[in-house]
């Protein structure tokens, strides 16, 4: 029994921690992500074709998946939803990422993922907006959320802004800045690269929103994810055969750091990305799944110092710390309302009503037989304890 109780414990305590453990290697994986993909513009990869490769890869490595484990719970494909994958597909791996390594381009790994920051401010006002989030402004659950989300934007604006002076690690010292062409960033390629990467964020908040509303009516993660890559990967030809017409050398590619790029960011962002975000989301709505988005861009500046020798500033060591305390109060905020009972998002009221549901049937069901064993048994208080323990267990 106590071994029971043991193993129930455990299982709760992991699925209380798992979405958080999920968004969390989500941002591992998009840290990486900004790492290898600005290595590969150094190099001259084509962003148009690196998007193609990217998604064809992808759609490889997840549509398997969807096809095998998808095959019963798979809604049937309707116009309404055809026209929201098409837009999916549209946002964010033709219109977000192309914008994303255009602003890569002309700024560092550390600065494009510190713009990124603006996210999860962008997609909380659109949830308020399209109502997928609640917010009551008495409730001290609804202002800690208020008030991370203008902290992580308020962190990031810090490192994007305030450089400081320059703190000197042992690992960047004697080490040529490979992070950008020529050693560094002149205010215009800042100031360009700034508004591609704004545009491209609010493609991607506009993006989870549409993904978090798409679930309610088509609720299979796995082919939601293979649609999404497959049109992706169309749509993203399309434009690379415009943009880069008459340029066949641009298609090329070798067993590189080209191709590292397109295999670990089709795999990891956008196959499992858009898969786990979808997950998540379900469970606990679009703004949770934003709000670690902050913490990728600790890792890249962590990571671009050893790999790009990029310089760390005295201002994005504040910006950091101020982006850990906005993002503590938002998962504070998130995490007691979860817990107090009043779900964020309509899909999560749903999924409670269903379980209490479920729980009350079987509740129903089982008190006749534990009666009906009680009046046929002639006495003995082993048989009592035994249809005690059933009972017990069944409520449990």
């Amino acid at each position: 029994m106590e071994n029971e109780i043991s193993s129930k414990s455990t299982y709760r305590l992991l699925y209380r921690v798992k979405p958080f453990l999920a968004v969390t290697f989500l941002q591992f994986g998009f840290a990486g992500m900004d790492v290898f993909s600005k290595v590969a513009l150094n190099q001259g990869v084509s962003n148009y074709v690196l998007v193609v490769y990217r998604h064809a890869i992808a759609t490889a490595f997840i549509a398997p998946f969807a096809v095998i484990l998808d095959k019963k719970v798979r809604p049937k494909m309707t116009f309404s939803i055809f026209t929201k994958l098409m837009l999916l597909s549209l946002l964010e791996p033709v219109i977000d990422q192309n914008l994303y390594y255009f602003g890569l381009k002309y700024t560092t790994a550390t600065f494009a993922a510190a713009m990124y920051n603006i996210l999860p401010a962008i997609t909380f006002l659109m949830a308020c907006i399209f109502g997928l989030e609640k917010v009551t402004l008495k409730s001290i659950h609804s202002q800690a959320k208020v008030v991370g989300t203008v902290a992580t934007v308020a962190g990031a604006m810090l490192m994007t802004l305030v450089k400081g002076p320059v703190i000197e690690l042992i690992w960047t010292k004697g080490r040529n800045n490979q992070g950008v062409k020529g050693g560094g960033t002149n205010i215009h390629d800042s100031i360009k690269g700034s508004l591609m990467i704004t545009v491209g964020c609010f493609s991607w908040a506009c993006f989870i929103i549409l993904q978090a509303i798409t679930l309610k009516t088509y609720p299979a993660e796995l082919s939601l994810t293979a649609w999404i890559c497959l049109l992706g990967t169309a749509q993203g030809t399309i434009v690379a055969l415009v943009m880069e017409r008459g340029k066949t050398s641009v298609w090329s590619i070798h067993w590189d750091t080209k191709f590292l790029a397109a295999l670990y960011s089709g795999i990891v962002c956008s196959g499992l990305a858009y898969y786990i975000q979808g997950v998540v989301m379900k469970d606990r709505g679009p703004v949770f799944v934003t709000a670690f988005n902050p913490l990728s861009m600790i890792i890249v500046a962590v990571m671009s110092s050893f790999i790009l020798a990029e310089q760390m500033y005295l201002g994005r060591v504040i910006g950091a710390i101020v982006i850990v305390a906005g993002l503590y109060f938002v998962v504070w905020g998130k995490s007691k309302e979860y817990k107090s009972g009043s779900p964020s998002t309509d899909g999560q009221m749903v999924q409670d009503k269903q379980m209490t549901d479920a729980s009350s049937d079987s509740n129903e069901y089982s008190t006749p037989e534990v009666i009906t064993l009680n009046v046929s048994s002639r006495g003995g208080a082993t048989r009592d304890e035994q249809i005690n323990r059933q009972r017990d267990q069944l409520l449990v």
